[in-house]
Parts: C-alpha cells; sequence; structure tokens
C-alpha cells in the first residue's frame, strides 16, 4: 500500500474517514506503529489501525476501505473470556 504522504503527527480527537468519505470513527490514542480509532454508536468498537495504512488529506486521515471493511482488518476481539465460566 503506498501512501501519498506520511501520517506526520495525528492528533487525538481527529477524524477518520473511509475511501468513500463516510466517517469511521476519532482518534482515541496515537501510538508508534498505529492509531487506536474508536468508533461511534451505543456500543464503540476499538480499532487498531496501521499507521501505514492511513493517508493524508490536508487535516484529514482516511484509508482505502468502508467502515465494515475496516472493522473486518483491524477490530481484534478477545480471544477467550479473561475469566473462566462458571
Amino acid at each position: 500500500m503506498t501512501n501519498t504522504e506520511p501520517v506526520a503527527a495525528p492528533t487525538r480527537g481527529a477524524v477518520l474517514r473511509g475511501a468513500n468519505g463516510r466517517r469511521i470513527g476519532v482518534v482515541d490514542a496515537v501510538f508508534v506503529d498505529y492509531l487506536l480509532v474508536r468508533t461511534a454508536g451505543l456500543l464503540p468498537i476499538d480499532l487498531y489501525v496501521p499507521r501505514p495504512d492511513v493517508t493524508v488529506h490536508g487535516d484529514r486521515l482516511t484509508v482505502d476501505c468502508d467502515p465494515g471493511e475496516a472493522y473486518q482488518r483491524w477490530h481484534r476481539p478477545l480471544k477467550r473470556a479473561p475469566h473462566p465460566s462458571e
């Protein structure tokens, strides 16, 4: 995947949009190799978006997929419950 411009300094609170312009979520935390993006809704979902997959267009952050595909790519559910079942 080739970016037109590297993500130099994304900030917390920036909106991440998909290729179709639809809002995917808001950057909740910035790490060296990924952005933690929280989706909107009754049950927000955390997406772990690799920084190389993010492109900067002026002050907008975008990725090359729609919100549904973003969920499939970057949502990381727990492998198992943290506590044993009773």
